[in-house]
Formats: structure tokens, C-alpha cells, sequence
């Protein structure tokens, strides 16, 4: 093999490298996989409301209202791998009600939506928990972090330095020619 097709090879190999280190595994958000109450259900009143994902979520927000927007969710949601709860505040009344909610998946993608469900036969009426105020979560250092992209970012970054530095070797390294 001449020299020039031995530099074309390492450069060959050097690139295949890098697009190798860098290559991302694809990330899809997680979606509910199911509720309960189930969506378009008619049930007697519950208690909680509990929501499963297809992946781990986190930084859950349930809010639970009906036609007339007034709020029956008691607490903050909790997260637990793939599952969220939110405790309803007292007894539904009978009639309609929505529930909206937002987690960030585990790609650190915020997912979100809404469905509806009927309450029959409630053993009485009964005011809606008090909400509180809109609070803005904020994250901190110490958020779980798992299946981010940025470790594979750090390693890709390092493989390409690598690469680059092999491929300027063998294409700048030179032996005395051989005529």
C-alpha cells in the first residue's frame, strides 16, 4: 500500500470515527400510556387521579377542573418513575371534568395535555379544594438528570479532538522517501 492510500485510509477511519463517537441515540418523548380515571370515562368520585408514562417523568403538574374552571386538585403531584398522582381535594360533585397535565420526559423535554372524564352518582356536593396561586417551579442542581444528551455531547467532543489529532499524524508524518 503506497503512503498517499495509507494517509486516505487513516483519514477514511479517523472520520468514520468521529461521526461514530458523535452519533446520538434517538430520543423520543414519553407519552401517556394510561389514566384513571380513564379518558371520556364515567365513574364514581376518586380520590386521586394517577397518570403512567411510557418512560420515567418528572416535575409533575396535575390540575383537575370543571366547566366552570374551578380547581379540585389538593397538594402537589408526585412523580415515581413512570407515575404521577395527584390527590383530589374532597368529593366531585357530579358532572365533567378535565384534567390537564405537564412532566418533563426523561430527555428533558416538557410533554403535556389534557382529557376529560364524567363523575356519576357523587355522594354529595362539595366546594373545591382551595389552589394555591400559580407557583413557578424552579429547577436546581440537584434534579435528576438521566438520559440527557450532554454526556454524549462531552464524549463526542473528545472523540473528534482525538480523531483530529490522529488523522493530522498520520497525514503529516513523514519517513524518508523509499525510491
Amino acid at each position: 500500500m503506497t503512503r498517499a492510500a495509507l494517509r486516505g485510509t487513516a483519514g477514511a477511519a479517523a472520520l468514520a470515527a468521529v461521526l461514530a463517537a458523535t452519533a446520538v441515540p434517538a430520543s423520543a418523548h414519553t407519552a401517556l400510556t394510561s389514566a384513571s380515571p380513564e379518558k371520556d370515562s364515567t365513574v364514581a368520585a376518586p380520590s386521586r387521579i394517577v397518570l403512567t408514562y411510557g418512560d420515567p417523568v418528572r416535575l409533575p403538574r396535575v390540575v383537575v377542573t370543571d366547566r366552570s374552571r374551578r380547581q379540585y386538585q389538593a397538594g402537589p403531584a408526585r412523580a415515581v418513575d413512570n407515575k404521577v398522582t395527584q390527590a383530589v381535594g374532597g368529593t366531585l360533585p357530579d358532572g365533567e371534568y378535565t384534567v390537564g397535565w405537564r412532566v418533563v420526559a426523561s430527555d428533558g423535554h416538557p410533554v403535556e395535555g389534557t382529557y376529560t372524564f364524567t363523575v356519576r352518582g357523587s355522594s354529595g356536593a362539595v366546594q373545591p379544594a382551595p389552589s394555591p396561586i400559580r407557583k413557578t417551579i424552579v429547577a436546581t442542581g440537584d434534579t435528576d438528570d438521566r438520559g440527557g444528551s450532554s454526556g454524549w455531547l462531552w464524549i463526542g467532543l473528545i472523540a473528534l479532538v482525538l480523531a483530529a489529532a490522529a488523522g493530522a499524524a498520520a497525514w503529516f508524518r513523514r519517513s524518508p522517501r523509499q525510491d
